[in-house]
């Protein structure tokens, strides 16, 4: 049982946390659309984007999947099935109940995913995290990726290649935290692999090197 009353088995997945930027949106909707009405995973999406009054995000990408999609607010519990989509320009993190916090970011334009990702890593526990860091310039989510892995976490990337800006993904691949590289159309059946099918999260599983640098500070 979790601190927040949820029955929390050995090894299950709480959360999947998507991390994009330029050119991450095309692939984000690629995603979802792969998902099943079924998938019973919390989605929580991340997109590098100035903050405005009405964020028309969260509409969108209802548009391209069966999963229900709700704009993130503060308070909003995020354990029920569907995607939770972060205001554009805040830093959110999750409070040890699973309730999003939100703070506008003031110190710069664009990122956050580390944050939410260290902060949903620890909310998980004793449950785990999966991260998805898809195309975008610079480096969000390199840091985040490490506490995902190093709590039992799993953390897919876009593979490079395929990126309109290649740097998040590659700068997380570089950490050794990354256990699967995969092409847009990918990404939604490897999640399902991992939540849904029998024994998968065992199976999926690839040990970090030894100089990822997954040490607790």
């Amino acid at each position: 049982m979790s601190a927040t009353g949820h029955s929390v088995a050995p090894g299950r997945f709480r959360f999947v946390v998507v991390v994009a930027s330029l050119g991450g949106l095309p692939v984000l909707t690629t995603v979802l659309d792969g998902l099943p009405a079924a998938f019973p995973v919390p989605v929580l999406v991340i997109s590098h984007r100035p903050y405005r009054d009405q964020d028309t995000l969260a509409a969108l990408l209802q548009k391209r999947t069966s999963l229900p999609v709700r704009a993130g607010t503060p308070g909003l519990s995020t354990w029920g099935p569907g995607v939770t989509v972060i205001p554009g320009g805040t830093q959110a993190t999750l409070t040890s109940g699973g309730q999003l916090a939100l703070e506008r970011d003031t110190g710069r334009p664009s990122g956050g995913g580390d944050t939410l990702l260290a902060s949903v890593a620890e909310s998980a526990r004793p449950g785990h995290v999966i991260a998805v860091i898809l195309s975008g310039m610079l480096h969000d989510g390199t840091d985040g990726v490490r506490p995902v892995k190093r709590l039992g976490g799993r953390v897919l990337a876009q593979d490079p290649a395929t990126a309109r800006a290649a740097s998040m993904p590659s700068n997380a691949i570089a950490t050794g935290c990354v256990d699967f590289v995969l092409p847009p159309h990918r990404l939604a059946t490897a999640l399902i692999a991992l939540t849904m099918a029998p024994g998968g999260a065992s199976l999926l599983a690839v040990p970090a090197p030894h100089w990822a640098g997954l040490q607790a500070k």
